[in-house]
């Protein structure tokens, strides 16, 4: 085969495998049986390492991991990822609605409410609709690049395609270990005779930091986006930025 011929075959191969991983992991339904999208993920795998060159950041292969991660680099969040406050009283939420009006001068303002995930604060970045970075909270100023391990988890997009995407974007959400995941996690731990894990959330971020990106890609994490943020966007609100 020659290199055209793999470039053609690779792309052809890549557009499928991710049409069929937006249908099960975004539309919960599949056209194909687990199988028969195995082989063509161990197509493209092959045609992968017979022409490393053509291997292309957003491939699907991404999503197996294998990367070995020494260390972390550190990067600086360009907006800083703010921690969420409790409240435990009606007293408390009253005295929090009094600061929001005050700090607005009585300005009219609206709450919009959402569903917390008990998960780990994640950022993804977006340039020309490839995801180039995911990066953890951290102190909330700077944190770890774990973009190996991020882009194992199924229900993240590689890449982002439709009318106006922006050129640069960052997504915030949440990754999480679901329920049944981590029962099985711990069962299959149970049976080699180690540790069971105490909580889901605490496994979910030792694994985003696991150094080995495939041991991360066994552990099938889940992500929840909650926010958008876009330079020189016409979105105006959260609630809008939710829907997109």
């Amino acid at each position: 085969m020659t290199q055209e011929q793999a470039k053609k075959e690779i792309e052809q191969l890549s557009q499928t495998i991710n049409h069929h991983n937006d249908l099960y992991y975004q539309q919960s339904r599949s056209e194909i049986s687990d199988h028969e999208f195995d082989k063509l993920l161990a197509k493209l795998t092959s045609l992968e390492e017979q022409f490393p060159k053509l291997k292309q950041p957003d491939s699907p292969t991404q999503r197996v991991g294998g990367t070995i991660t020494k260390e972390f680099a550190t990067v600086y969040h360009k907006y800083p990822m703010l921690s969420l406050g409790n409240t435990y009283s009606h007293e408390e939420l009253e005295d929090f609605d009094t600061r929001v009006s005050k700090g607005l001068d009585d300005d009219p303002y609206e709450y919009f409410c959402e569903l917390k995930f008990d998960g780990v604060s994640i950022s993804l970045i977006y340039e020309n609709g490839i995801l180039v970075r995911g990066v953890t909270r951290g102190d909330g100023v700077r944190g770890d690049d774990v973009t190996a391990n991020v882009k194992t988890i199924r229900s993240i997009p590689l890449f982002v395609s439709g009318k106006n995407v922006p050129p640069l974007f960052e997504v915030r959400g949440e990754v999480f270990m679901p329920k049944n995941v981590f029962t099985q996690l711990n069962k299959d731990r149970e049976d080699i005779g180690e540790e069971r894990y105490a909580n889901a959330r605490n496994t979910t971020s030792g694994t985003l930091k696991m150094q080995n990106s495939g041991e991360v890609a066994r552990r099938k994490l889940d992500c929840f986006a909650y926010f958008l943020y876009v330079e020189d966007s016409k979105v105006t609100s959260h609630e809008k930025s939710i829907s997109l």
